[in-house]
C-alpha cells in the first residue's frame, strides 16, 4: 500500500482551508434579521395612510439656559448698549484684523440664574423662566421701549442639545439652533440606526420636574407620530439598543478570535520544524 504525505506547503494550505471554513461557518451561525424589523413607519393592517400628529413642541426657558439676545432699533448707537457681546466681538476684530474669530467664548450670551432671571444692561433684571423664547422676546421688547424707539428683539436658546447614543452610525451630541427637532431627524443626523440596532425599541430618556422618564419607542410603527416623544426636548438622550444579531456577533467573535490566534500559534510551531 502506497502512503502519500503532504509537503509543508500542502499542510499549510490544508490548515488555512480549515480555518476559512470555521470562520465562514461562524459568520452564518450569527443568524439573519427579519426585514420587518428594518422598515420604518409600517402601516397598520387597515392600511391607514393619514393620521393625526401630536402637537408641536415649544420649549420653555429654564435655569441654567444661555440665551442669545440681539436688539435693534432706529437708533443704532443706543442699541449697542444692549448688544454687549456683539460690540465686544466687533471691537476685537477691529483691533486684530488678522484673527479669523473673536477671542470671546463661543457660548457668549445671558445665563438664566437659579431664580429664572437674566440681567440686561440698563434694563436690569428680567424674569424669563418658563417662558418660550417668543414670550421672552415680547417681555424684553416691552422693557426696552423705555430706552429705545421701536425696538426689535431676537432671542434664541443656545442650550437646546440632544444626545444620540448606541447603535447609530455616528453617536453624537446635537445642538439645535431652531429649538425644534423630531426623533427621526435626530437619528438621521447621527447617521441613522445601523443594521444591528433595534428600531422597535428606541429608548428616549427625558427629565421632567426633577424626574427621569424612560420611554421605549417603536420606530417601525406609524404610531410614533402620535407619541409625546416624537418631538424631542432639551437634554433628551436617545439610545438605540443593539439587537440579538449584534450581541450574537460579539459573542461569536469572542469565541472565534481566540481559536484563530491559537491556530496561528500552532502553525508557527509547525513552521519551525520545516
Amino acid at each position: 500500500m502506497v502512503q502519500t504525505s503532504l509537503c509543508p506547503t500542502g499542510k499549510l494550505s490544508l490548515i488555512f482551508g480549515r480555518l476559512a471554513v470555521c470562520l465562514i461557518s461562524a459568520y452564518f451561525l450569527i443568524g439573519c434579521m427579519s426585514p420587518r424589523k428594518l422598515v420604518y413607519f409600517q402601516p397598520k393592517p387597515t392600511g391607514e395612510d393619514t393620521l393625526t400628529m401630536t402637537s408641536r413642541y415649544a420649549p420653555k426657558i429654564q435655569s441654567g439656559d444661555i440665551l442669545s439676545i440681539q436688539v435693534s432699533s432706529l437708533n443704532a448707537e443706543a442699541t449697542t448698549y444692549f448688544n454687549p457681546y456683539v460690540s465686544f466681538a466687533a471691537m476685537d476684530r477691529s483691533q486684530n484684523a488678522s484673527a479669523p474669530q473673536s477671542s470671546l467664548p463661543n457660548s457668549t450670551g445671558y445665563l438664566v440664574d437659579k431664580n429664572g432671571n437674566i440681567d440686561l444692561p440698563l434694563v436690569g433684571t428680567i424674569s424669563v423662566a418658563n417662558l418660550t423664547t417668543a414670550d421672552a422676546k415680547d417681555r424684553i421688547r416691552e422693557r426696552l421701549k423705555a430706552y429705545l424707539k421701536e425696538p426689535t428683539v431676537n432671542v434664541r436658546n443656545q442650550n437646546f442639545k440632544v444626545s444620540v447614543l448606541g447603535e447609530v452610525a455616528r453617536p453624537t451630541l446635537l445642538t439645535i439652533p431652531n429649538e425644534q427637532i423630531t426623533l427621526p431627524e435626530a437619528l438621521g443626523l447621527a447617521g441613522d440606526v445601523t443594521i444591528y440596532g433595534r428600531r422597535d425599541n428606541v429608548l428616549v430618556i427625558r427629565e421632567e420636574n426633577g424626574k427621569k422618564e424612560f420611554a421605549h419607542i417603536d420606530m417601525t410603527k406609524r404610531d410614533l407620530f402620535r407619541s409625546p416623544y416624537y418631538y424631542l426636548h432639551p437634554n433628551d438622550v436617545v439610545y438605540v439598543e443593539p439587537g440579538k444579531v449584534r450581541m450574537a456577533s460579539a459573542d461569536r467573535m469572542s469565541q472565534v478570535v481566540p481559536a484563530v490566534l491559537s491556530a496561528l500559534s500552532f502553525i508557527s510551531i509547525i513552521l519551525r520544524y520545516y
